[in-house]
């Protein structure tokens, strides 16, 4: 996935991408969305933190995210 302003270069080039953040960033995310021209732009909101997850945790919880992301590809 894309950090917030990989999401924003590719949107200005019509390539649709998103941004997958842990709830500690949001305030990050949303500031850069707004001083970019694309306040509103819709991310992916994980619970904080994840380092501390096994392999297997970060992958069932990844896979509860993985509809919104592929919908907002879509949108």
């Amino acid at each position: 996935m894309c950090s917030v302003h990989d999401t924003i270069e590719f949107e200005k080039r019509g390539i649709p991408a998103t941004t997958i953040i842990t709830s500690a960033f949001r305030n990050a995310a949303v500031f850069q969305f707004k001083s970019k021209g694309m306040e509103g732009h819709a991310y992916v909101e994980m619970p904080h933190p994840v380092s501390n997850l096994s392999a297997d945790d970060m992958r069932a919880l990844t896979l509860t995210f993985a509809d919104q992301a592929a919908r907002q590809l879509k949108e």
